[in-house]
């Protein structure tokens, strides 16, 4: 049964000093201000790293929810390796068509044990189940690169994802200003009702199939089905044509 409004405590088994397990939050606007600061100074202490890691975009699962989009655990292994995507198409056409996607991969892309070390999460885990997926995350991942600046672990020992000399001297003597506001890198935000309707007109949409993509699907599940039937059918069919032939 469901427990409701301030009502009487069902069954209570308070045999365990519970005065002294009771936790009070009377101090909620102290403690507001305490986490507050306590963010604060952990980004200058951060300063000028992002206090959080970069996360992918990801969709909510189940039907009902999958046209929101939130904040994943990490970047897959393909979009680190994948440099960038040239062409980004879609073909409209019969189920079988192939969506037309051309991305290049490169094999020193963002090494998958460099990737933490410069604020980028990774979930070795995670597969791209669609191209679109991929190429948003792919693209996150480049305009992330372009911002940040890679200082070498050495001096003087540029490697081949560093920064150039000349970014660097040109951040080097910049101020480091840390908002008032805590952020997330790079955040992910929902598009509005009316941005994420689209319409799709009548000849871009493909051809209906002939008698019905049901019955279309039930005669194909039927014939892999009952494949080994008809053989054995076929088969028997030939040795009684060719016994009366005798």
């Amino acid at each position: 049964m469901t427990i409701k409004h301030n009502q009487q405590i069902q069954h209570n088994h308070f045999r365990k000093d519970w005065q002294r397990r009771v936790r009070t939050h009377f101090d909620q606007p102290g403690r507001k201000s305490r986490r507050r600061n306590a963010r604060l100074s952990k980004a200058v202490a951060l300063a000028p790293r992002p206090v959080d890691k970069l996360k992918p975009i990801v969709r909510c699962p189940s039907i009902k929810y999958n046209r929101r989009v939130r904040a994943g655990r990490g970047f897959s292994l393909v979009e680190l390796k994948t440099c960038s995507i040239d062409t980004l198409t879609t073909v409209y056409g019969p189920p079988d068509t192939e969506v037309d996607f051309v991305f290049s991969l490169q094999e020193a892309g963002i090494p998958r044990a460099l990737a933490p070390t410069i604020g980028i999460s990774v979930d070795p885990r995670r597969a791209n189940l669609s191209m679109e997926s991929l190429a948003e995350n792919v693209t996150r991942l480049k305009a992330y690169r372009e911002r940040i600046i890679l200082f070498p672990r050495r001096t003087g020992q540029h490697k081949k994802l560093d920064s150039t000399k000349d970014e660097i001297a040109k951040h080097e003597n910049g101020d480091i200003r840390v908002s008032r506001k805590a952020h997330h890198v790079m955040p992910i935000l929902n598009k509005g009702k009316l941005e994420a309707v689209t319409e799709v007109k009548r000849s871009e949409m493909p051809e209906p199939i002939e008698g019905g993509a049901y019955r279309k699907l039930r005669e194909a599940r039927s014939e892999a089905r009952l494949v080994g039937v008809r053989e054995k059918r076929a088969k028997a069919k030939a040795e009684e044509a060719a016994a009366t032939k005798k």
